[in-house]
């Protein structure tokens, strides 16, 4: 059957690159909101990748199909906000407070033909012939082999990190395959550890997520919450320690939003955790964090 609305897209997992690299293509990976645009005539329909209908959310992509040569088309897409530097930010998608533009990197159909099973690479060219860059949508640059040298220019512009696309592999919706791997800048930051949220499931007896700061002068900034990165043993042996410096007074100035002081439990700041993490938000909060280790 031919592909309709909603389609699940294909996904990718982490990785670390690729060792054989020249049967690999590269396109960078832009920080924003996935979704797939649905083509007709001269509308467009835009599917989240939950499956919904988010048309009205962009009205700056109305346009989209002017720069679609056929009459019919399912396109893969990032639309992406940038920043006064010029650099994709996924905050500035969320407060959606000035335009955006669509980045379009995958195509499954073409008028009446799905183009899922064709090999990536025929899937690019096509892509190419068929979308010509506008006001508010383009075809982003990607490149066969490389990745390394691509990787290491992503970090030095301060972007999220790139895409590996195996050559000859198929469009598989609603899969998450080793074909497409994210391969994403990390940092390590050191933070300070004043509190912890209640666990659930297998961690009711420990904690769900530790709520971690920065030292500002003398005020302790708020700067979210670390919930992966732990063992089994280390959830019971930070527990036992955090439980032992527990405090009635909130230690963060100013103090976290609601969500993240409901059921919060407070505790001395003396701890200090190394995280990793992709970045800081503008709003402060770390981003896609995990625990390495207390430091010393």
């Amino acid at each position: 059957m031919p592909l309709t609305f909603p389609v699940p897209p294909m996904k990718a997992g982490l990785g670390a690159l690729p060792t054989d690299d020249d049967r690999w293509a590269y396109e960078i990976k832009y920080d924003g909101y996935r979704m797939l645009a649905f083509v007709d005539g001269d509308s467009v329909r835009l599917q989240s990748t939950k499956g919904l209908d988010v048309t009205t959310n962009y009205p700056e992509l109305a346009s989209v199909p002017d720069g679609v040569h056929a009459g019919t088309a399912i396109l893969d897409a990032e639309f992406v906000v940038l920043d006064d530097e010029g650099r994709p930010r996924f905050d500035l998608v969320q407060r959606h407070e000035r335009p955006g533009a669509l980045y379009v990197f995958d195509v499954l159909r073409i008028d009446d033909h799905d183009t899922i099973g064709l090999p990536y690479e025929d899937r690019r060219r096509l892509l190419e012939q068929l979308v010509e860059p506008g006001v508010s949508w383009l075809v982003p640059a990607h490149r066969v082999g490389g990745g390394s040298e691509l990787l290491d220019a992503t970090g030095t512009q301060g972007l999220e990190g790139i895409m590996a696309k195996r050559l000859g592999s198929l469009y598989t919706p609603g899969r998450r395959s080793p074909n497409w791997r994210k391969i994403k800048h990390r940092r390590r930051v050191d933070v300070v550890i004043g509190g912890f949220t209640a666990g659930e499931g297998n961690r009711a007896n420990t904690f769900g997520a530790l709520l971690v700061g920065r030292r500002e002068g003398d005020a302790l900034v708020f700067a979210g919450g670390v919930g992966t990165g732990f063992s089994h043993a280390l959830l019971d042996e930070l527990s036992t320690r955090l439980h032992d410096l527990a405090a009635d007074a909130c230690p963060f100035d100013p103090p976290p939003p609601p969500a993240y002081r409901r059921g919060a439990r407070w505790v001395e700041p003396v701890l200090t955790a190394t995280i990793e993490m992709t970045e800081f938000t503008n709003g402060g909060l770390v981003r896609h964090a995990s625990f390495i280790e207390l430091s010393a």
